[in-house]
Protein backbone atom coordinates (compact mmCIF):
# COMPACT_ATOMS: atom_id res chain seq x y z
CA UNK A 1 0.00 0.00 0.00
CA UNK A 2 2.92 2.70 0.97
CA UNK A 3 4.21 1.89 -2.92
CA UNK A 4 1.05 1.99 -4.54
CA UNK A 5 0.60 5.53 -5.39
CA UNK A 6 4.50 6.27 -6.39
CA UNK A 7 6.08 7.00 -9.90
CA UNK A 8 6.69 4.70 -12.07
CA UNK A 9 3.99 2.22 -11.06
CA UNK A 10 5.79 -0.93 -12.68
CA UNK A 11 9.39 -0.12 -11.01
CA UNK A 12 7.53 0.27 -7.63
CA UNK A 13 5.25 -2.50 -8.37
CA UNK A 14 8.53 -5.13 -9.20
CA UNK A 15 10.53 -3.73 -5.91
CA UNK A 16 6.98 -4.71 -3.78
CA UNK A 17 6.89 -7.97 -4.95
CA UNK A 18 10.81 -8.50 -4.70
CA UNK A 19 10.37 -7.00 -0.84
CA UNK A 20 8.13 -10.46 -0.25
CA UNK A 21 11.08 -12.96 -1.73
CA UNK A 22 14.04 -13.84 1.03
CA UNK A 23 17.18 -12.86 -1.11
CA UNK A 24 20.16 -13.11 1.12
CA UNK A 25 23.24 -13.60 -0.23
CA UNK A 26 23.78 -17.15 -1.46
CA UNK A 27 20.62 -17.84 -0.87
CA UNK A 28 18.85 -16.14 -4.38
CA UNK A 29 16.87 -19.36 -5.83
CA UNK A 30 13.38 -18.17 -4.68
CA UNK A 31 13.63 -14.94 -5.93
CA UNK A 32 15.83 -16.12 -9.60
CA UNK A 33 13.31 -18.71 -9.81
CA UNK A 34 10.56 -16.53 -9.55
CA UNK A 35 11.62 -13.96 -12.02
CA UNK A 36 13.02 -16.84 -14.70
CA UNK A 37 8.95 -17.60 -14.54
CA UNK A 38 7.69 -14.29 -14.99
CA UNK A 39 10.08 -13.54 -17.91
CA UNK A 40 9.40 -16.68 -19.78
CA UNK A 41 5.47 -16.08 -18.98
CA UNK A 42 5.98 -13.12 -21.19
CA UNK A 43 7.55 -14.84 -23.63
CA UNK A 44 11.31 -13.71 -22.91
CA UNK A 45 14.02 -15.87 -22.70
CA UNK A 46 15.30 -16.59 -19.46
CA UNK A 47 18.55 -18.58 -18.76
CA UNK A 48 20.53 -19.40 -15.15
CA UNK A 49 24.77 -20.26 -15.65
CA UNK A 50 26.50 -22.90 -13.12
CA UNK A 51 26.89 -19.82 -11.06
CA UNK A 52 23.96 -19.05 -10.42
CA UNK A 53 23.27 -15.99 -12.24
CA UNK A 54 20.19 -15.38 -14.61
CA UNK A 55 19.85 -13.57 -17.79
CA UNK A 56 16.54 -12.36 -19.23
CA UNK A 57 16.59 -11.32 -22.88
CA UNK A 58 14.42 -8.98 -24.95
CA UNK A 59 14.24 -8.35 -28.62
CA UNK A 60 14.74 -5.08 -30.40
CA UNK A 61 11.90 -2.59 -30.50
CA UNK A 62 10.78 -2.12 -33.99
CA UNK A 63 13.36 0.05 -35.74
CA UNK A 64 16.30 -0.75 -33.34
CA UNK A 65 17.41 -3.81 -34.74
CA UNK A 66 20.69 -2.88 -35.74
CA UNK A 67 21.75 -0.90 -32.87
CA UNK A 68 24.06 -2.29 -30.17
CA UNK A 69 22.57 -4.13 -27.89
CA UNK A 70 22.30 -3.13 -23.98
CA UNK A 71 22.97 -5.49 -20.82
CA UNK A 72 20.78 -4.09 -18.01
CA UNK A 73 22.97 -5.37 -14.88
CA UNK A 74 21.91 -6.01 -11.17
CA UNK A 75 22.57 -8.29 -8.46
CA UNK A 76 19.83 -9.76 -6.80
CA UNK A 77 20.94 -10.71 -3.44
CA UNK A 78 20.49 -7.95 -0.45
CA UNK A 79 22.60 -7.20 2.90
CA UNK A 80 19.96 -8.65 5.48
CA UNK A 81 20.57 -6.37 8.50
CA UNK A 82 18.52 -5.71 11.76
CA UNK A 83 18.11 -4.20 15.07
CA UNK A 84 18.66 -6.08 18.02
CA UNK A 85 15.23 -6.88 19.60
CA UNK A 86 13.90 -7.55 15.70
CA UNK A 87 11.96 -10.45 15.54
CA UNK A 88 12.55 -10.32 12.13
CA UNK A 89 13.41 -13.55 10.04
CA UNK A 90 15.13 -13.34 6.55
CA UNK A 91 14.69 -16.39 5.63
CA UNK A 92 10.94 -16.37 5.76
CA UNK A 93 9.34 -12.53 6.32
CA UNK A 94 8.39 -9.86 4.11
CA UNK A 95 10.47 -6.64 4.19
CA UNK A 96 7.92 -4.15 4.99
CA UNK A 97 8.42 -1.03 3.07
CA UNK A 98 6.76 2.26 4.52
CA UNK A 99 6.66 6.06 2.52
CA UNK A 100 8.11 8.83 4.93
CA UNK A 101 8.25 12.20 4.04
CA UNK A 102 9.25 11.14 0.40
CA UNK A 103 11.54 8.41 1.53
CA UNK A 104 10.81 4.69 1.25
CA UNK A 105 12.25 3.07 4.55
CA UNK A 106 11.90 -0.14 6.29
CA UNK A 107 12.04 0.96 9.80
CA UNK A 108 14.51 -1.69 11.78
CA UNK A 109 15.83 -4.00 8.92
CA UNK A 110 17.67 -2.64 5.75
CA UNK A 111 15.28 -2.61 2.94
CA UNK A 112 17.13 -4.36 0.35
CA UNK A 113 17.01 -0.88 -2.02
CA UNK A 114 20.51 -1.60 -2.93
CA UNK A 115 19.73 -3.38 -5.65
CA UNK A 116 16.51 -4.26 -5.60
CA UNK A 117 15.68 -1.05 -7.32
CA UNK A 118 18.27 -1.83 -9.87
CA UNK A 119 16.52 -5.28 -10.84
CA UNK A 120 12.85 -3.50 -10.75
CA UNK A 121 14.66 -0.73 -13.34
CA UNK A 122 15.78 -3.57 -15.12
CA UNK A 123 12.17 -5.48 -14.82
CA UNK A 124 10.08 -2.87 -15.53
CA UNK A 125 12.34 -1.91 -18.69
CA UNK A 126 11.73 -5.88 -19.90
CA UNK A 127 7.80 -5.64 -19.57
CA UNK A 128 7.62 -2.36 -20.97
CA UNK A 129 6.06 -2.44 -24.47
CA UNK A 130 5.90 1.14 -25.27
CA UNK A 131 9.84 1.44 -24.72
CA UNK A 132 12.23 2.11 -27.92
CA UNK A 133 15.12 0.21 -27.22
CA UNK A 134 17.60 -1.82 -29.08
CA UNK A 135 17.89 -5.52 -27.81
CA UNK A 136 17.97 -5.87 -24.18
CA UNK A 137 19.64 -8.53 -21.81
CA UNK A 138 19.26 -8.22 -17.70
CA UNK A 139 22.22 -9.67 -15.81
CA UNK A 140 20.91 -10.45 -12.99
CA UNK A 141 23.69 -11.60 -10.52
CA UNK A 142 24.11 -13.89 -7.52
CA UNK A 143 26.00 -13.33 -3.88
CA UNK A 144 27.79 -9.83 -4.91
CA UNK A 145 27.43 -8.55 -1.52
CA UNK A 146 29.05 -11.41 0.13
CA UNK A 147 32.09 -11.13 -2.49
CA UNK A 148 30.66 -10.82 -6.10
CA UNK A 149 31.05 -14.58 -6.59
CA UNK A 150 28.12 -14.68 -9.01
CA UNK A 151 30.08 -12.17 -11.25
CA UNK A 152 33.29 -13.91 -11.01
CA UNK A 153 31.69 -17.15 -12.06
CA UNK A 154 30.60 -15.32 -15.68
CA UNK A 155 31.42 -17.12 -18.43
CA UNK A 156 32.80 -14.88 -21.53
CA UNK A 157 29.79 -15.74 -23.59
CA UNK A 158 27.07 -14.86 -20.53
CA UNK A 159 26.05 -11.71 -23.19
CA UNK A 160 26.23 -10.87 -26.37
CA UNK A 161 26.11 -7.06 -25.01
CA UNK A 162 29.00 -4.66 -25.46
CA UNK A 163 27.37 -1.46 -23.68
CA UNK A 164 26.33 -2.35 -20.15
CA UNK A 165 24.22 0.11 -17.79
CA UNK A 166 25.04 -1.21 -14.37
CA UNK A 167 22.44 -0.01 -12.00
CA UNK A 168 23.48 -0.18 -8.34
CA UNK A 169 24.70 3.12 -7.53
CA UNK A 170 23.38 5.58 -4.94
CA UNK A 171 23.84 8.97 -5.49
CA UNK A 172 21.26 10.51 -8.06
CA UNK A 173 22.91 13.24 -10.58
CA UNK A 174 26.04 11.14 -10.12
CA UNK A 175 27.00 8.79 -13.80
CA UNK A 176 29.83 6.59 -12.48
CA UNK A 177 33.25 5.53 -14.97
CA UNK A 178 35.02 3.86 -11.95
CA UNK A 179 34.94 1.85 -8.56
CA UNK A 180 37.38 0.46 -5.39
CA UNK A 181 39.08 -2.69 -5.84
CA UNK A 182 38.71 -4.97 -2.54
CA UNK A 183 40.11 -8.14 -0.64
CA UNK A 184 39.30 -9.43 2.62
CA UNK A 185 42.34 -10.42 4.79
CA UNK A 186 40.56 -12.91 7.32
CA UNK A 187 42.46 -14.40 10.83
CA UNK A 188 41.27 -17.32 12.18
CA UNK A 189 43.03 -19.18 14.90
CA UNK A 190 42.29 -21.13 17.96
CA UNK A 191 44.12 -19.53 21.23
CA UNK A 192 44.92 -21.22 24.67
CA UNK A 193 41.73 -20.61 26.59
CA UNK A 194 41.67 -21.76 30.62
CA UNK A 195 39.13 -22.81 32.83
CA UNK A 196 36.84 -19.94 34.58
CA UNK A 197 38.73 -18.49 37.67
CA UNK A 198 36.95 -20.13 40.95
CA UNK A 199 34.16 -17.60 42.26
CA UNK A 200 34.21 -15.16 38.96
CA UNK A 201 31.50 -14.46 37.85
CA UNK A 202 30.84 -13.06 34.04
CA UNK A 203 29.31 -10.10 32.37
CA UNK A 204 28.48 -8.86 28.56
CA UNK A 205 29.93 -5.57 27.99
CA UNK A 206 27.80 -4.35 24.84
CA UNK A 207 28.21 -0.85 22.37
CA UNK A 208 24.98 0.12 20.64
CA UNK A 209 23.42 2.56 19.20
CA UNK A 210 26.24 3.25 16.70
CA UNK A 211 24.67 4.72 13.05
CA UNK A 212 26.72 1.82 11.01
CA UNK A 213 26.63 2.08 7.14
CA UNK A 214 28.02 0.83 3.95
CA UNK A 215 32.04 0.50 4.45
CA UNK A 216 32.58 2.13 1.38
CA UNK A 217 30.24 4.66 1.07
CA UNK A 218 30.39 5.92 4.12
CA UNK A 219 34.07 5.28 5.45
CA UNK A 220 34.97 8.79 5.10
CA UNK A 221 31.77 10.27 7.39
CA UNK A 222 34.04 9.24 10.66
CA UNK A 223 31.51 6.96 12.17
CA UNK A 224 32.30 4.53 14.81
CA UNK A 225 33.19 0.62 14.72
CA UNK A 226 31.75 -0.77 17.15
CA UNK A 227 34.25 -3.32 17.40
CA UNK A 228 37.39 -0.93 17.32
CA UNK A 229 35.57 0.97 20.50
CA UNK A 230 34.80 -2.16 22.20
CA UNK A 231 38.49 -3.38 22.16
CA UNK A 232 39.30 0.13 22.86
CA UNK A 233 37.25 0.43 26.26
CA UNK A 234 38.65 -3.07 27.02
CA UNK A 235 42.52 -1.87 26.59
CA UNK A 236 41.85 1.34 28.73
CA UNK A 237 40.51 -1.08 31.44
CA UNK A 238 43.30 -3.01 31.47
CA UNK A 239 45.64 -0.08 31.43
CA UNK A 240 43.87 1.62 34.48
CA UNK A 241 44.18 -1.88 36.51
CA UNK A 242 41.18 -3.85 36.12
CA UNK A 243 40.86 -7.18 37.39
CA UNK A 244 38.66 -8.76 34.47
CA UNK A 245 39.82 -11.96 32.00
CA UNK A 246 38.40 -11.71 28.42
CA UNK A 247 36.40 -14.76 27.39
CA UNK A 248 34.61 -13.91 24.11
CA UNK A 249 33.95 -11.26 21.65
CA UNK A 250 31.09 -10.69 18.62
CA UNK A 251 30.90 -7.98 16.65
CA UNK A 252 29.39 -6.75 13.15
CA UNK A 253 27.64 -9.32 10.79
CA UNK A 254 28.77 -8.35 7.33
CA UNK A 255 32.44 -7.71 5.78
CA UNK A 256 30.98 -4.88 3.92
CA UNK A 257 29.22 -2.89 6.63
CA UNK A 258 30.53 -0.61 9.24
CA UNK A 259 29.51 -2.87 12.41
CA UNK A 260 27.03 -1.22 14.85
CA UNK A 261 27.20 -3.38 17.71
CA UNK A 262 30.15 -5.34 19.46
CA UNK A 263 30.20 -7.37 22.76
CA UNK A 264 32.39 -8.63 24.87
CA UNK A 265 32.39 -11.61 27.45
CA UNK A 266 34.47 -10.77 30.91
CA UNK A 267 34.99 -12.62 33.84
CA UNK A 268 35.29 -10.00 37.50
CA UNK A 269 36.76 -12.29 40.43
CA UNK A 270 38.17 -11.95 43.67
CA UNK A 271 35.09 -13.71 45.46
CA UNK A 272 31.75 -12.40 46.35
CA UNK A 273 32.58 -8.97 48.52
CA UNK A 274 34.61 -7.82 45.71
CA UNK A 275 33.04 -8.72 42.75
CA UNK A 276 30.17 -5.89 43.12
CA UNK A 277 33.21 -3.46 43.54
CA UNK A 278 34.65 -4.53 40.54
CA UNK A 279 31.11 -4.13 38.78
CA UNK A 280 30.95 -0.72 39.45
CA UNK A 281 34.50 0.37 38.57
CA UNK A 282 33.44 -1.39 35.03
CA UNK A 283 30.44 0.40 34.96
CA UNK A 284 32.38 3.97 35.77
CA UNK A 285 35.01 3.42 33.26
CA UNK A 286 32.17 2.59 30.56
CA UNK A 287 29.82 5.56 31.24
CA UNK A 288 33.01 8.00 31.46
CA UNK A 289 34.14 6.12 27.94
CA UNK A 290 30.60 7.13 26.47
CA UNK A 291 30.43 10.69 27.52
CA UNK A 292 33.93 10.74 25.57
CA UNK A 293 32.72 9.32 22.34
CA UNK A 294 29.43 11.53 21.92
CA UNK A 295 32.22 14.39 22.30
CA UNK A 296 34.27 12.48 19.50
CA UNK A 297 31.62 10.85 17.36
CA UNK A 298 29.24 12.41 14.65
CA UNK A 299 26.06 13.35 15.68
CA UNK A 300 24.54 10.04 13.50
CA UNK A 301 26.14 8.05 16.51
CA UNK A 302 24.58 9.46 18.88
CA UNK A 303 22.69 7.20 20.32
CA UNK A 304 25.50 5.31 21.37
CA UNK A 305 25.62 3.56 24.99
CA UNK A 306 26.80 0.23 26.53
CA UNK A 307 25.25 -2.06 28.64
CA UNK A 308 26.29 -4.25 31.13
CA UNK A 309 24.45 -7.53 32.33
CA UNK A 310 25.01 -10.86 33.90
CA UNK A 311 26.45 -13.74 31.80
CA UNK A 312 26.41 -17.41 32.07
CA UNK A 313 30.41 -18.52 32.94
CA UNK A 314 32.84 -19.35 30.52
CA UNK A 315 36.44 -20.44 29.64
CA UNK A 316 38.52 -17.21 29.42
CA UNK A 317 41.63 -16.55 27.41
CA UNK A 318 45.26 -17.41 29.08
CA UNK A 319 46.65 -13.71 29.76
CA UNK A 320 49.26 -13.42 27.27
CA UNK A 321 46.93 -14.18 24.35
CA UNK A 322 44.03 -11.77 25.93
CA UNK A 323 46.79 -8.70 25.91
CA UNK A 324 47.77 -9.60 22.21
CA UNK A 325 44.54 -9.83 20.73
CA UNK A 326 43.36 -6.24 22.40
CA UNK A 327 46.97 -5.40 21.03
CA UNK A 328 46.39 -6.60 17.87
CA UNK A 329 42.67 -4.78 16.97
CA UNK A 330 44.19 -1.32 18.63
CA UNK A 331 46.97 -1.87 16.19
CA UNK A 332 44.90 -2.64 13.07
CA UNK A 333 44.46 0.17 10.73
CA UNK A 334 41.05 1.47 10.32
CA UNK A 335 38.91 4.05 8.75
CA UNK A 336 40.45 6.44 5.50
CA UNK A 337 44.24 5.02 4.82
CA UNK A 338 44.50 7.59 2.04
CA UNK A 339 42.44 10.45 -0.64
CA UNK A 340 42.91 10.57 -4.46
CA UNK A 341 44.67 12.80 -5.78
CA UNK A 342 42.76 12.32 -9.47
CA UNK A 343 39.26 12.49 -7.65
CA UNK A 344 39.38 15.45 -4.98
CA UNK A 345 36.75 14.42 -2.17
CA UNK A 346 36.69 10.60 -3.19
CA UNK A 347 38.61 8.06 -0.78
CA UNK A 348 41.26 6.31 -2.46
CA UNK A 349 42.45 3.25 0.09
CA UNK A 350 40.57 2.23 3.21
CA UNK A 351 40.13 -0.42 5.41
CA UNK A 352 37.07 -1.94 7.64
CA UNK A 353 37.08 -4.28 10.40
CA UNK A 354 33.63 -5.91 9.41
CA UNK A 355 33.80 -9.17 12.01
CA UNK A 356 34.91 -10.49 14.95
CA UNK A 357 34.26 -13.48 16.64
CA UNK A 358 36.16 -15.21 19.51
CA UNK A 359 34.81 -17.79 21.55
CA UNK A 360 36.01 -21.33 23.25
CA UNK A 361 39.07 -20.00 22.06
CA UNK A 362 38.29 -19.83 18.15
CA UNK A 363 39.46 -16.21 17.13
CA UNK A 364 38.06 -14.94 13.86
CA UNK A 365 38.50 -11.59 11.95
CA UNK A 366 37.36 -10.17 8.62
CA UNK A 367 39.32 -7.20 7.46
CA UNK A 368 37.98 -5.23 4.26
CA UNK A 369 40.35 -3.40 2.67
CA UNK A 370 39.58 -1.48 -0.53
CA UNK A 371 41.22 1.20 -2.88
CA UNK A 372 41.19 2.52 -6.58
CA UNK A 373 44.41 1.30 -7.45
CA UNK A 374 45.91 -1.94 -7.62
CA UNK A 375 49.14 -1.16 -5.93
CA UNK A 376 47.37 0.52 -2.58
CA UNK A 377 45.35 -2.28 -2.46
CA UNK A 378 48.03 -4.85 -2.40
CA UNK A 379 50.08 -2.47 0.35
CA UNK A 380 46.98 -2.22 2.99
CA UNK A 381 46.15 -5.68 2.07
CA UNK A 382 49.80 -7.21 3.11
CA UNK A 383 50.06 -4.33 6.23
CA UNK A 384 46.63 -6.29 7.37
CA UNK A 385 48.36 -9.79 6.56
CA UNK A 386 51.64 -8.98 8.33
CA UNK A 387 49.74 -7.68 11.64
CA UNK A 388 47.61 -10.93 11.38
CA UNK A 389 50.85 -12.91 11.04
CA UNK A 390 52.75 -11.23 13.70
CA UNK A 391 50.25 -11.63 16.40
CA UNK A 392 50.10 -15.50 15.35
CA UNK A 393 47.43 -15.59 13.36
CA UNK A 394 46.31 -18.01 10.42
CA UNK A 395 45.80 -15.44 7.90
CA UNK A 396 44.31 -15.83 4.37
CA UNK A 397 42.61 -13.07 1.65
CA UNK A 398 39.54 -14.33 -0.46
CA UNK A 399 37.33 -12.46 -2.86
CA UNK A 400 40.01 -10.36 -4.46
CA UNK A 401 37.44 -7.49 -6.45
CA UNK A 402 39.40 -6.20 -8.85
CA UNK A 403 39.12 -1.96 -9.26
CA UNK A 404 37.24 -0.44 -12.28
CA UNK A 405 39.61 1.51 -14.49
CA UNK A 406 37.63 5.30 -15.49
CA UNK A 407 37.03 5.68 -19.74
CA UNK A 408 35.97 9.24 -19.60
CA UNK A 409 36.28 9.49 -23.52
CA UNK A 410 33.30 6.37 -23.55
CA UNK A 411 31.02 6.97 -26.28
CA UNK A 412 28.12 5.73 -23.80
CA UNK A 413 29.03 7.80 -20.89
CA UNK A 414 28.50 11.41 -24.05
CA UNK A 415 25.30 10.07 -24.43
CA UNK A 416 24.62 9.49 -20.86
CA UNK A 417 25.37 13.39 -20.33
CA UNK A 418 23.66 14.12 -23.22
CA UNK A 419 20.33 12.21 -22.06
CA UNK A 420 21.29 13.94 -18.39
CA UNK A 421 21.64 17.80 -19.42
CA UNK A 422 18.24 17.40 -21.98
CA UNK A 423 16.34 15.80 -19.42
CA UNK A 424 17.04 17.45 -16.68
CA UNK A 425 18.67 20.48 -17.30
CA UNK A 426 22.21 20.91 -15.84
CA UNK A 427 25.44 18.38 -15.83
CA UNK A 428 25.44 14.88 -14.23
CA UNK A 429 28.22 14.38 -11.97
CA UNK A 430 31.08 12.14 -12.96
CA UNK A 431 32.24 10.52 -10.28
CA UNK A 432 34.05 7.45 -9.15
CA UNK A 433 32.78 5.35 -6.50
CA UNK A 434 34.96 4.10 -3.22
CA UNK A 435 33.02 0.56 -3.19
CA UNK A 436 32.95 -2.58 -5.14
CA UNK A 437 30.82 -2.12 -8.21
CA UNK A 438 30.55 -5.67 -10.17
CA UNK A 439 31.58 -3.37 -13.33
CA UNK A 440 35.29 -3.95 -11.89
CA UNK A 441 34.99 -7.79 -12.99
CA UNK A 442 33.08 -7.28 -16.32
CA UNK A 443 35.87 -4.96 -17.16
CA UNK A 444 38.68 -7.35 -16.97
CA UNK A 445 36.36 -10.13 -18.30
CA UNK A 446 35.03 -7.91 -21.67
CA UNK A 447 37.49 -5.49 -21.71
CA UNK A 448 36.17 -3.64 -24.69
CA UNK A 449 32.63 -3.17 -23.23
CA UNK A 450 31.35 0.20 -22.42
CA UNK A 451 30.10 0.87 -18.93
CA UNK A 452 28.46 3.14 -16.48
CA UNK A 453 26.47 3.00 -13.70
CA UNK A 454 23.18 5.22 -12.20
CA UNK A 455 21.10 4.90 -10.20
CA UNK A 456 18.35 6.40 -7.02
CA UNK A 457 19.33 8.28 -4.03
CA UNK A 458 19.59 5.73 -1.43
CA UNK A 459 21.30 6.64 2.51
CA UNK A 460 22.15 4.16 5.13
CA UNK A 461 22.53 1.06 2.59
CA UNK A 462 23.68 -2.17 4.58
CA UNK A 463 22.21 -0.84 8.00
CA UNK A 464 18.95 -0.56 9.22
CA UNK A 465 16.87 2.06 8.32
CA UNK A 466 17.97 1.93 4.65
CA UNK A 467 15.77 4.17 2.66
CA UNK A 468 15.90 5.24 -1.01
CA UNK A 469 14.29 8.75 -2.25
CA UNK A 470 11.05 8.21 -4.26
CA UNK A 471 11.41 11.06 -6.44
CA UNK A 472 15.51 9.87 -7.42
CA UNK A 473 13.38 6.80 -8.94
CA UNK A 474 11.05 7.96 -11.27
CA UNK A 475 13.86 10.28 -11.97
CA UNK A 476 16.66 7.22 -12.77
CA UNK A 477 13.95 5.53 -15.00
CA UNK A 478 13.18 8.71 -17.36
CA UNK A 479 17.09 8.86 -17.53
CA UNK A 480 16.97 5.28 -18.37
CA UNK A 481 14.88 5.39 -21.05
CA UNK A 482 16.48 8.42 -22.56
CA UNK A 483 19.64 6.70 -22.56
CA UNK A 484 18.12 3.14 -24.24
CA UNK A 485 15.70 5.62 -27.36
CA UNK A 486 19.31 7.12 -27.68
CA UNK A 487 21.50 4.51 -28.60
CA UNK A 488 22.08 4.81 -32.05
CA UNK A 489 23.98 2.39 -35.24
CA UNK A 490 27.55 4.10 -33.22
CA UNK A 491 25.83 4.87 -30.15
Amino acid sequence: MALSALQPASVWRHFSNLCHIPRASGQEKAVRDTLAAWARARGLAAKTDAAGNLVLSKPASRGYENRPSVVLQGHLDMVCQKNSGSAHDFARDPIRPVLRDGWVTAGDTTLGADNGIGVALALAALEDEELAHPALEALLTVDEESGMHGALGLEADAVRGRLLLNLDTEEWGELYIGCAGSVDVIADTALPVEPPPEGARAFTVRLSGLAGGHSGIDIHRGRGNAIVLLARLLRTLAAKGADFRLAALDGGTAHNALPREAAATVLLGGGAASIPRALAHLQAHADEFVTGLRGELPGEDGKVRIDIAPAPPAAVLRHDAARAVLSLLHDLPYGVRAMSEQMPGVVDTSNNIGELRLDGGRLHINAMARSLRAVGLRALSEELAALFSRAGLDVRTQGDGPEWTPAPDSRLLALARNVYRETFGGEAKIQVIHAGLECGVFSALWPDMEMISFGPTIHGAHAPGERVEAASVERAWRLLVGILAGIGDRI
